[in-house]
C-alpha cells in the first residue's frame, strides 16, 4: 500500500477522513486484489491481539467524518501494522455489503425520506434511504386501533395516520421534538416538524433545536418557540396549557397569541374544568414505568427458562444471561444450559461484548459486530434433526451473508444458519461435500468452486434498514423424517419447503461451530468470508428434534419482550 492510502486508512480509523479521501480509499480496495487478499491475515492478526487483551485493539473503528484529515503518530509499528489490515478488510467488506442492501431499500417509495449516509460512495451505488419523520421511543400496553398499522419501539413513523385505542406511545420526531401521546388518540404526521392531533391527549416536549415545531388542532395552528406544553383535543372541544416556555397560536380571523408558562387556552367548544392535561406522563415517568415491566417480562422468563433448559432433546442451550465473564473480562466461559448436554460450552473468542438483551437493563446478550468476533463451540455426536432458535437483534446486515449458527467447515451433514442482506432467513446443510462445483458469482466478479452438494432454503425477506435495532425471533427446523425445512419469524412461519431427493440427507452433524461468525470459510474473499452478525443475540437453543409449528410458537411467546 501507499503512503496515500496508508494516511487514509489512519484518518479512517481516527474518524477524522473526509468523504473525497473516504471514497478514493474505497475505490482501492475494491480494484486491489492485493489489499482483498490481506482481508484473512487481519482478522486472524486481529483475532489473536483481542484474544491475548492486547490495548487498543477493541478500539479500532474506521468512521467517516467531513473534518480535515489528521495522523495518528503513537501507535507502534505493530500495532499499526494490526490496526490497518483490519480497517481495509472491515471497509471492503462493509462497502460491498452496504451497496448490495442499499439496492433493495432505495426502492421503496419514499416521501421526503430521511437520508443516511450509506459508507463509501461508487458510480453504481445507490444511496440507503430510509422513510419516516420520527420514532417510536416507548411502546407502553398500547393497543392500535383496528385497520391502523401497528409499531414496535423502535420503529419509523411515516406520514399519514397514527392512531391507537388505549395505551401510551413516546415518539421522537428527527426535528428533535418528542411526543408522549395517551391514547385514544389519532395524529395525522406530515413531517419532521409538523403535525395534526385529531383527537387524543399529548405532551410535547420541543428544545431550542426544534424551535418552530407546528401541530394544528381544531382549526387552530400551535407553534412552539422552545417549550413544552399539552394538548387535549376531543370531540366536544381542544384546549392547550404551556408548562414552560412560550407557544405561538394562530387561529383564522385572529392575529397570533403567545402563550407563556402557566397560561392555556381553549381552541374550541365548551369549557371543561375536568379537564387536566397536568396528568399527562412525562418521559421520565415513562421511563420508569417501562423499567418496571420490563423487569415483570425478564422475571416471567427466567421461570420459564428453568423449565426450557430440562427440553431432553436439546443439543445446546445458551441463554447468555448468566456466563458473561467476571468484573474483570477474565472468564470467557458460555455455558451449555442444557441439562441433557454434558458438553458443549462455548468460548468468547475476539472483541465479543456483552450489550443490553431484549428484557432491558437486567438481562443481556452477545454483541458480534467486530470482525473477528464470535463464539466457538464443539456439539459432537449425530443428530436426527435440527431446530435452531434464537432471539436476535439486527443493527445491519452489513454484509452478503450474516452468521447466526456456522458448522466450521461444511462438511457432510453439518449446518449454516444465516441471514442474507437480502433479509431472507437461510438454512442449509452440507450433503455431500465430495462433489465439486462452479459458477460465476456476482459479488466476487470471478468463477467460484462451491463447497459441494447442498441446496439453501430461503425464506421472503422479514427484515430492511427500517427495522434495524428491533428484537427478532428466529427458527430454522430441519425434518428429514418429513422432509421440510420450516422456517419462522416471531412465532409465524414464513418459509416452508420440500427436501428433495438429491438435497436429502438423515445422517446430521455439527461437530465444531460458531455462534455470531464463521470461522472457517473455504474462499478467502472478503465479501464471501466476512460473516459476523451486526447485531446481538439474546438466547440460542439447538435441538436434536423438529419442533413443530406450536412449539415455535410457544418458545416466542414465553420469550418476548415488552411490546411484542
Amino acid at each position: 500500500m501507499n503512503r496515500k492510502l496508508q494516511e487514509q486508512i489512519f484518518a479512517s480509523l481516527d474518524g477524522t477522513i473526509g468523504l473525497e479521501d473516504f471514497a478514493s480509499m474505497q475505490q482501492s480496495l475494491i480494484q486491489s486484489a492485493e489489499a482483498r487478499a490481506l482481508y484473512l491475515e487481519s482478522v486472524e492478526l486481529y483475532e489473536s491481539l483481542g484474544e491475548t487483551g492486547w490495548p487498543g485493539v477493541g478500539t479500532v473503528t474506521p468512521t467517516v467524518a467531513v473534518q480535515a484529515v489528521s495522523r495518528r503518530q503513537d501507535f507502534p509499528a505493530w500495532f499499526a501494522v494490526a490496526a490497518v489490515l483490519v480497517a481495509v478488510c472491515s471497509l471492503a467488506a462493509f462497502a460491498i455489503g452496504r451497496r448490495s442492501s442499499g439496492e433493495s431499500i432505495a426502492q421503496r417509495p419514499v416521501q421526503r425520506p430521511a437520508q443516511q449516509f450509506a459508507g463509501p460512495v461508487s458510480a453504481n451505488d445507490v444511496e440507503t434511504m430510509v422513510a419516516g419523520h420520527a420514532s417510536l421511543r416507548r411502546v407502553l400496553n398500547v393497543r392500535w386501533s383496528d385497520g391502523a398499522a401497528s409499531y414496535r419501539s423502535g420503529d419509523l413513523i411515516p406520514a399519514g395516520t397514527f392512531s391507537i385505542d388505549s395505551g401510551v406511545v413516546e415518539m421522537d420526531f428527527f426535528c428533535g421534538a418528542s411526543l408522549v401521546v395517551e391514547g385514544p388518540a389519532e395524529l395525522n404526521v406530515t413531517s419532521d416538524w409538523e403535525l395534526t392531533c385529531v383527537s387524543g391527549r399529548l405532551r410535547a416536549s420541543v428544545p431550542p433545536a426544534a424551535r418552530g415545531f407546528v401541530v394544528h388542532a381544531a382549526d387552530s395552528k400551535i407553534i412552539d418557540l422552545g417549550t413544552e406544553f399539552s394538548l387535549s383535543v376531543t370531540s366536544n372541544n381542544a384546549r392547550v396549557r404551556v408548562i414552560d416556555g412560550e407557544v405561538e397560536i394562530h387561529q383564522s380571523a385572529h392575529d397570533p397569541k403567545r402563550l407563556t408558562t402557566g397560561e392555556d387556552q381553549w381552541l374550541d367548544g365548551q369549557k371543561d374544568a375536568s379537564e387536566d392535561e397536568s396528568s399527562i406522563a412525562t418521559s421520565e415517568e415513562l421511563r420508569s414505568q417501562q423499567s418496571q415491566l420490563q423487569r415483570q417480562k425478564l422475571s416471567s422468563w427466567q421461570v420459564a427458562f428453568d423449565s426450557l433448559r430440562k427440553d431432553k432433546r436439546l443439543i445446546a442451550y445458551y441463554p447468555f444471561e448468566h456466563d458473561l465473564g467476571d468484573a474483570t473480562g477474565s472468564s470467557r466461559l458460555v455455558t451449555n444450559a442444557a441439562v441433557a448436554g454434558s458438553a458443549g460450552d462455548g468460548t468468547l473468542v475476539g472483541p465479543v461484548v456483552a450489550s443490553v438483551g431484549r428484557f432491558g437493563e437486567g438481562s443481556t446478550g452477545l454483541e458480534f459486530d467486530r470482525p473477528a468476533a464470535r463464539v466457538r463451540t464443539r456439539l459432537d455426536g449425530t443428530f436426527l434433526a435440527f431446530t435452531f432458535a434464537a432471539w436476535v437483534r439486527i443493527d445491519d446486515l452489513s454484509h452478503r451473508y450474516n452468521a447466526l449458527f456456522m458448522g466450521d467447515g461444511y462438511e457432510n451433514g453439518e449446518p449454516h444458519w444465516q441471514i442474507r442482506n437480502d433479509g431472507k432467513l437461510m438454512l442449509s446443510v452440507m450433503v455431500d461435500d465430495t462433489k465439486e462445483f462452479s459458477h460465476f458469482s456476482e459479488d466476487e466478479q470471478q468463477v467460484v468452486q462451491a463447497a459441494g452438494l447442498h441446496h439453501v432454503y430461503f425464506t421472503e425477506p422479514f427484515w430492511d434498514i427500517t427495522k434495524s435495532g428491533q428484537w427478532f425471533h428466529l427458527a430454522s427446523v430441519y425434518d428429514p423424517v418429513g422432509r421440510r425445512v420450516d422456517q419462522y419469524v416471531n412465532g409465524v412461519r414464513i418459509g416452508s419447503e420440500t427436501i428433495k431427493d438429491e438435497f436429502y440427507t438423515d445422517t446430521l452433524r455439527i461437530g465444531p461451530a460458531e455462534i455470531g461468525n464463521w470461522g472457517q470459510p473455504f474462499r478467502k474473499t472478503p465479501e464471501f468470508a466476512v460473516r459476523n452478525l451486526d447485531g446481538t443475540i439474546d438466547e440460542l437453543g439447538i435441538y436434536n428434534a423438529a419442533l413443530t409449528e406450536s412449539e415455535i410458537k410457544s418458545l416466542y411467546d414465553q420469550g418476548k419482550p415488552l411490546g411484542y
